[in-house]
């Protein structure tokens, strides 16, 4: 079937339909979009897919809501707003769409589903209330603060908002998607590193990359730091003990804390040191050798 048509409602505007609209244009981006409450055109018909109106699911007759008196519901009870809706029917095509490797797709829609989809799904529902001090700078909350204000009355004043939000929450989903694809291209070079580093207790990488959950997955829990290349010197970092804390497995030696240049050299006995961070979490060295030299002295300052 050829899509001419992307079919969602008129009026203010929530995160669901922008990000489902993120996704249809990326698939679809011959297709008008119509913001519409008319009964004519949110009626399912050839070329065209309905979402976040019209009060009906039907995947085979591409119409996408979730307002009908029985919503549909996840495997686990939990609801489905039109993105999870979409997301579910066209999220693999779309990630194709994006150039992720085959052997990734899976993986990285169960991530995003989980991590991006699932969230946006429960506030739209009401079953998750963004709260706290940073609740207004959660992307729902981002993405609604673009409506137009009460007193803008032009006739095209929701459109254009509509418009401009969906640029913006293009930005936000195709990063996820990209962060969530080099996360599956570095762990293939953590496990090498892995396995070079054998026994011991610093891992190099040939750059910065994210690491840690390769080095969950590979049950490493000998590794204390990890060292690599930037731009013009090395880096020294700790490694977290939870995804969600600080915490490290071992901190940098507290006599280094704080200390640059020439301060940094005397403490630590090493030249080419350059700076420890406050919190310990990260020290800078001028070349290989310098933070190899760091990274030994750490590792036998550490009681780990």
């Amino acid at each position: 079937m050829t899509v001419t048509h992307l079919v969602t409602h008129s009026g203010g505007f929530h995160a669901d339909e922008v990000l489902s609209t993120v996704i249809l244009t990326r698939l679809h981006p011959q297709a008008r979009i119509m913001r519409t409450r008319d009964a004519d055109w949110i009626t399912p018909a050839e070329g065209r897919i309905i979402y976040d109106v019209g009060r009906d699911f039907d995947a085979a007759r591409m119409i996408f809501d979730h307002h009908q008196k029985s919503p549909p519901l996840r495997d686990d009870g939990q609801p489905y707003s039109s993105f999870g809706l979409i997301w579910r029917q066209f999220g693999r095509d779309y990630l194709a769409a994006l150039q992720v490797p085959e052997a990734d797709l899976g993986a990285i829609h169960a991530a995003i589903d989980a991590d991006l989809v699932l969230p946006i799904d429960l506030v739209d529902n009401g079953a998750l209330s963004p709260t706290g001090p940073l609740a207004d700078l959660s992307l729902p909350m981002l993405l609604e603060s673009l409506k137009p204000v009460f007193d803008d009355r032009s006739p095209d004043a929701d459109d254009r908002a509509f418009d401009g939000a969906v640029a913006i929450a293009r930005a936000f989903v195709e990063a996820a998607v990209a962060r969530k694809a080099a996360k599956h291209r570095a762990e293939a070079v953590v496990m090498a590193a892995i396995a070079a580093a054998g026994d011991g207790r610093v891992l190099e990488l040939p750059m910065g990359m994210p690491f840690r959950s390769a080095i969950t997955a590979a049950g490493a829990d000998h590794l204390l730091f990890v060292i690599h290349p930037r731009d013009t010197d090395w880096a020294l970092t700790g490694i977290r003990r939870d995804a969600d804390g600080f915490a490290l497995r071992a901190d940098l030696p507290a006599i280094w804390a704080g200390l640059t240049d020439s301060a940094f050299e005397a403490a630590s006995g090493v030249p080419g040191a350059r700076f420890c961070h406050n919190a310990r979490f990260i020290a800078v060295a001028a070349d290989r050798d310098a933070a190899l030299r760091l990274a030994d002295l750490a590792v036998a300052a550490s009681d780990v």
